[in-house]
């Protein structure tokens, strides 16, 4: 179908793609302003957004064949360096600016770390493995998904920064970590479990700060089905004769 179009209009929409993960800068930034400005709420309906343009850049930069239609520019060097912005900056200046999330004196050194550590995930040569890339080696630096769990959590500081300080040790360690959307076991239900996982996020963080109890405790089903397919390679594999 996409091959029927005229070679301008398949340029085209190969280069909007870009335009769309570039905008992924955009919120990074707003969401910066809005947690300096200690607007939380705003900050994490930019979060949002900023993770809807990632879930989505990939899927349609395949869809509309962008290396082969716009080329020029590194799609995958982009996504990258926004992403660090977004699942890293943006969540150290979290644990700066929110209060209680780290114990006192702490939140400046936690920040810190996850700048440095992640800017070595981000850097390696084989950060994503197995041919089409279906694991992350290494904690994949996923550290606003981490903050706003604190947040909705409301755990002891002290709790806090152990989490941080393992995850923060998991990166150099290398085990692997599923990489959802290129998943190829289970995979029909582990998309759709993974985008019912999305949708009850997207709308919990909406309501944040007034987010019900229940809502982190359930999400954390996913999170164990998540951990299970990571780190058990083989379960859903089909077997063979």
């Amino acid at each position: 179908m996409f091959e029927r179009l005229p070679l301008w209009l398949r340029k085209t929409l190969a280069w909007s793609v870009h335009l769309f993960t570039a905008t992924g800068a955009v919120w990074g930034f707003l969401t910066l302003l809005a947690i300096w400005e200690s607007n939380f709420k705003l900050a994490i309906v930019y979060i949002v957004i900023a993770m809807l343009v990632d879930g989505f850049d990939g899927m349609l930069a395949r869809l509309f064949h962008v290396k082969e239609y716009a080329q020029g520019v590194d799609g995958g060097l982009m996504d990258n360096i926004i992403d660090y912005l977004n699942y890293v900056v943006v969540a150290a200046l979290l644990l700066i600016r929110v209060p209680d999330l780290m114990p006192e004196g702490f939140a400046m050194a936690a920040a810190i770390s996850i700048l440095l550590t992640s800017a070595y995930q981000f850097a390696q040569t084989d950060a994503k493995t197995d041919n089409d890339s279906y694991f992350f080696k290494g904690f994949p630096s996923v550290w606003n998904f981490l903050v706003v769990y604190m947040m909705l959590l409301g755990l002891n500081p002290w709790i806090n920064l152990a989490l941080l300080v393992i995850c923060n040790i998991l990166i150099f360690v290398p085990i692997k970590y599923l990489y959802p959307s290129r998943n190829t076991r289970l995979r029909r239900f582990t998309l759709g479990f993974t985008y019912l996982y999305a949708g009850l996020g997207v709308w919990a963080l909406l309501q944040y700060p007034e987010v019900p109890k229940w809502v982190a405790p359930a999400s954390f089903v996913y999170v164990a089905y998540y951990a299970l397919l990571s780190f058990f390679p083989k379960f859903g594999t089909p077997k063979t004769a």
